[in-house]
């Protein structure tokens, strides 16, 4: 009798110890109950997003996002930078850029219309500050279009991303960017090329009124709102020419873009721009002498600075990436 009691607390021991000493990623498991509630609700923000319609994603494709959202984040959160949501918006352009970078078999920042990152987002309707990450890779043979191959394809990229040294390691600055607070994640497998875009948001403040397009000479504004917790410290406004079309071989000769136009234009400091707040909300007359595409940067502080004195936006995050086109 005794034996065979100490033969079942024996199994019973040897059972307890490997259920705890086996790796967990072998053992079943289920999605808990917060992952299917993310997933509801991003596929909810799917079907309620109606631009870029034609680049949506379809419910599998939005689950691969959800797992490499997850990959990115445990990559920022060794960095202590925090964790980042997904964006239906960023994400659909993600995909615009990569399939148009799949097809025409190039990589790079710039699209053959010649337009920048934050061009590209503005025309799709956003007025966050927006970074974008690049990767490609491409085959000999046909890749087998899979759930599981374009998961590892993207693993790959945020590897690739994370494995870069300075002073080369500017896709890894973007990833662990604590200012970062949504991305765009967008992916093309065809034939036998591979492309794969991040685009990070710094989304603070809230916008209204913002024409896409106006005359020279003018006069519009643009509102914006704050959370209460800061004040715009600093508005830069940046003129670029408009845009001419590029070839693939032109945008592969190019590397990083720079998030800056042709020309620094006007530069409007926290004094001035405190006359147009009233409570949180600041409504901001302007008016552009020349042809061009407009694109304004705004920063905050926490400090209301309604007094001339030394300002510095180094080590400072544009939350704004408002773009407007002039013409005659």
């Amino acid at each position: 009798m005794f034996r065979k009691l100490w033969k079942t607390i024996k199994f019973i021991i040897i059972v307890v110890i490997v259920l705890i000493c086996f790796p967990r990623s072998i053992l079943p498991h289920k999605t808990s109950d917060q992952n299917q509630d993310d997933i509801e609700n991003y596929l909810k923000l799917n079907e309620k997003e109606t631009r870029l319609i034609e680049f949506k994603d379809d419910e599998e494709s939005l689950k691969l996002k959800l797992i490499q959202l997850s990959i990115i984040n445990d990559s920022r959160k060794k960095y202590k930078a925090g964790p980042v949501k997904l964006d239906i918006l960023a994400s659909r352009l993600a995909n615009k850029m990569s399939r148009e970078a799949a097809e025409n078999d190039y990589i790079g920042h710039w699209d053959l219309a010649g337009e920048k990152p934050y061009h590209r987002y503005a025309f799709a309707g956003g007025y966050d500050h927006v970074s974008e990450n690049t990767f490609g890779e491409w085959s000999s043979s046909k890749y087998v279009v899979s759930a599981a191959n374009i998961s590892a394809l993207m693993r790959s990229a945020n590897n690739s991303f994370m494995s870069e040294r300075a002073p080369n390691d500017g896709h890894k600055a973007n990833t662990i960017e604590k200012s970062h607070n949504y991305i765009g994640i967008g992916f093309c497998l065809t034939g036998k090329q591979f492309r794969y875009y991040e685009e990070f948001i710094d989304r603070y403040l809230e916008f209204d009124k913002i024409p896409k397009e106006v005359r020279v000479d003018e006069p519009f504004s643009i509102t914006v709102k704050t959370n209460g917790l800061s004040f715009l410290y600093y508005m830069i406004i940046y003129r670029d020419k408009f845009p001419s079309a590029m070839t693939p071989a032109q945008i592969k000769r190019r590397g990083s873009y720079a998030d800056f136009g042709d020309e620094d234009y006007q530069k409007i400091p926290a004094w001035d721009l405190s006359r147009y707040r009233n409570g949180t909300i600041y409504i901001l007359p302007l008016k552009f002498n020349k042809e061009g595409l407009y694109y304004i940067q705004i920063f905050t502080d926490k400090k209301d600075m309604t007094g001339q004195s030394s300002l510095n936006t180094q080590g400072k995050t544009s939350q704004s990436g408002i773009v407007i086109k002039v013409n005659r």
